[in-house]
């Protein structure tokens, strides 16, 4: 069964030069994406909201305009293998997701999504063979409405650079930027200048501001 535009074959290709490995997870998420816009009324400008931050997001990204970079899509990271597709401005739309009943109906494939059979003893043959056969049919949709609080973005203010470290970062994020907040994922093992200012400051409440044109079928 294809997957959109492409072949099964081909998806598989596709999956494997950009996420390094054509992940079953990977190829199920192609065929929930292509339901979800078979239910968009054409020409909706549409965004995406992804459940799992595995594998899902990225059929999000190669068969939409939707990625992470350009924020159309984000990850609610809810640990469900589950995507909203949904209109920007109404935020009406639908939600697919793994039917833990409708699975039992492809053993193969429930036996990898629910981890009861050992990597080592899984036959990925058989697996890619089954998801290909089996197509969405797994799968089920829900309409849904999404809260207005994910609706939108707010535009960048100005950009300062940070006392604390000498970086250029979003001015409404605070006096100082969120690195030197506490927020920076890294100790840094280099010998840096020391801040101008001391980083002890109360920091503001955080805001994620961006902007991006929308998303369209």
């Amino acid at each position: 069964m294809n997957i959109g535009q492409y072949t099964f074959e081909e998806f598989k290709e596709i999956a494997r030069q950009f996420h390094g490995y054509p992940a079953p997870g990977l190829l199920i998420g192609g065929y929930m994406v292509e339901l979800a816009k078979s239910h968009m009324p054409e020409g909706t400008l549409f965004e995406v909201i992804v459940e799992s931050n595995k594998c899902l997001p990225d059929a999000v990204q190669l068969l939409t305009l939707c990625s992470t970079g350009n924020n159309w899509m984000r990850v609610v990271n809810l640990g469900r293998y589950a995507l909203s597709m949904f209109d920007k401005y109404t935020g009406e739309g639908v939600r697919v997701y793994i039917d833990t009943e409708k699975i039992e109906q492809w053993p193969d494939i429930a036996d990898w999504f629910l981890k009861r059979v050992a990597k080592a003893d899984q036959d990925t043959d058989l697996l890619f063979a089954k998801i290909k056969e089996a197509g969405a049919a797994y799968t089920s949709v829900e309409r849904v409405t999404i809260p207005e609080r994910f609706l939108g973005h707010k535009q960048m203010r100005a950009i300062g650079v940070c006392p604390a470290c000498g970086e250029a970062f979003p001015t409404n994020d605070g006096p100082i930027c969120r690195g030197c907040q506490g927020e920076a994922p890294y100790v840094t093992m280099d010998q840096r200048s020391a801040p101008l200012v001391s980083p002890n400051i109360e920091p503001f409440p955080l805001r994620r501001p961006w902007a991006r044109p929308p998303c369209t079928t």
